[in-house]
């Protein structure tokens, strides 16, 4: 092995010969500052809607059945369910819920894909521009506005975000590695498939099928050793569920094959293109500086070759393919920080300064008003602030602790100093941002965790639900309850309704109705006595009804 080919070797990132001390010292400094980012929002909160109570349902349904090959949502069977985040967040909950709640142990595992993410994103800026430009690139990607609540809840995106960042580590790797880059481009592809479906593994398989179309630098014998054995890793990935779920049940095996491929042809391009102008700061104008400096040769270097593909491919095929929701633009965030980590010490003097201040002023600005917020829902000062953090969430009464107070106060500090102490140089621009927005999650997830709890919570709802129903009643008919309602219901209370849109009839003793603003009131009529009704404080468009037969 010749010396260059070590110096950007994988192993280089935990134990490089001779390592000069600054060196190290950054890499330590970089895995402290991810621990901090990854830690803090994974424990301490209820799961919240609409994402996290449904997988939080399908993990109690795994843990209390056994059964972890036909997932189930609230009792029914969720056919769309690519498996395997919910195993291992059942695995997670099993392992630490001697210590934790259900959905907190659950959550944990969105640190350890998250952590795996990081290390793959890191590795592939190392690849493609050399030593340093790893952590640079990491800094970026912990840095983007819209990663940051998505890495901290409950999703299967995020073990899906792992298998696009393996694999666009691995297509980094293929000219030097092709039998490691092929092993981990193949289990890339496998994860994204068994996190969500088919659509991660044909941005993956479209990206390095195009790459050869574009340069005689991937139309080589490396490249295609490296795709015949990622097909090989894939397909050992790929063939065990379907194979377990067609023994398990022909049926449900028939109902995910009509789930699986996505709805191409949904025409949210623009969607995308418009959620990337503020879901990928400070990668965007990072990455456009990398575009415009290199606008002469952009297909003539492997490096932008791969990015500028993989952000293709992925922005047509999620804008044809993906609703329109802002957690599925994650995968853009790869191809964008790459370009970000390599365009940094390009960069010119003054729009790295510009970009810098903006940065330590934005999120300036952002503490302040945490800070102020805290304190207002604290003392009551000022009384309009006070007033409106009351109204936003009715029903959280005010409690000083002195673990979030000392948090809050450390990472203000450790912020402070960072960006006091820090040579004003192009590389402090993402050091600054990382850490604070790092910094404004932390205060975020400490001082105002309960607030905002209160407000995306359905416990204490469904808690007064439960208390006003009888004791003993057979079954419960539903109407205009969505999936993640359902969930709540059943992770919460064990309740689990009949939707009258597919029953087709009022077979129950119990009905429940859900309210929402603009849909027109259904009464149920004179066999019907109201029980209850109620919504979480601060809930301004649906509400819930729960009526009992007279007669």
């Amino acid at each position: 092995m010749s010396s260059p080919e070590l110096e950007h070797d994988w192993r280089v990132a935990f134990a490089t010969p001779k390592p000069r001390i600054g060196e190290a010292a950054k890499s330590r400094l970089l895995l402290l500052l991810c621990a901090l980012w990854l830690g803090f929002g994974l424990v301490g909160h209820q799961p919240w809607k609409p994402d996290e109570v449904k997988t939080v349902s399908i993990v109690k349904h795994i843990l209390v059945s056994g059964n972890w090959v036909a997932l189930q949502l609230a009792g029914q069977p969720a056919p769309q369910a690519a498996p395997l985040y919910y195993l291992s967040a059942a695995a997670s909950s099993h392992l630490f819920s001697r210590w934790l709640s259900l959905h907190d142990a659950a959550r944990l595992v969105s640190g350890f894909w998250m952590a795996l993410t990081l290390l793959m994103v890191g590795m592939a800026g190392r690849e493609l521009w050399g030593r340093g430009s790893g952590r640079q690139t990491t800094l970026v990607f912990i840095g983007s506005i819209g990663l940051l609540v998505s890495a901290h809840l409950l999703l299967p995106n995020i073990a899906e975000l792992t298998g696009y960042a393996m694999a666009f580590y691995a297509l980094a790797l293929a000219s030097r590695r092709p039998l490691r880059a092929g092993l981990l481009l193949g289990t890339g592809c496998g994860i994204a498939f068994l996190a969500r479906g088919l659509l991660g593994p044909e941005i993956i398989a479209a990206t390095a099928l195009l790459l050869p179309a574009l340069s005689g630098h991937w139309r080589s014998k490396a490249h295609l050793s490296c795709l015949m054995v990622a097909l090989a890793a894939a397909s050992l990935w790929v063939a065990w569920w379907p194979f377990s779920l067609w023994r398990h049940s022909p049926e449900l095996f028939q109902a995910w094959l009509a789930a699986l491929q996505p709805a191409f042809g949904q025409h949210n391009l623009f969607y995308f293109c418009k959620t990337l102008t503020w879901y990928t700061w400070p990668a965007l104008p990072l990455a456009g500086w990398m575009i415009w400096r290199e606008r002469r040769q952009l297909f003539a270097k492997p490096a932008l070759q791969l990015a500028l593909t993989f952000l293709l491919a992925s922005l047509l095929m999620l804008g044809a393919g993906a609703e329109n929701r802002d957690i599925h633009a994650l995968p853009l965030l790869l191809p964008l920080a790459a370009l970000g980590g390599g365009a940094i010490d390009t960069l010119r003097r003054g729009a790295a300064s510009a970009l810098d201040w903006f940065g330590i002023m934005l999120f300036g600005v952002i503490g302040f008003a945490i800070w102020l917020g805290w304190f207002a829902m604290m003392s009551g000062i000022p009384a309009k602030t006070a007033e409106r953090m009351h109204k936003l969430s009715a029903a959280y009464v005010p409690e000083f602790g002195w673990g979030a107070f000392l948090a809050g106060v450390a990472l203000t500090l450790i912020w402070l100093v960072v960006v006091g102490k820090a040579k004003r140089s192009n590389r402090a621009i993402v050091t600054d941002w990382a850490v604070g927005i790092t910094m404004c999650w932390g205060l975020l997830m400490t001082l105002w965790l309960p607030w905002l709890d209160a407000i995306k919570s359905y416990h204490d709802m469904v808690n007064s639900l439960q208390a006003a129903m009888p004791a003993h009643y057979g079954c419960i008919t539903s109407r205009n309850l969505g999936d993640a309602q359902r969930a709540i219901l059943d992770y919460y209370a064990g309740i689990r309704a009949q939707p009258v849109e597919t029953e087709q009839r009022l077979g129950c003793d119990l009905y429940l109705i859900q309210d929402e603003r603009g849909r027109d009131r259904i009464e149920p009529g004179q066999d019907w006595q109201l029980l209850w009704q109620g919504k979480r404080p601060s809930d301004r468009r649906e509400s819930f009804r729960l009526y009992q037969r007279v007669n």
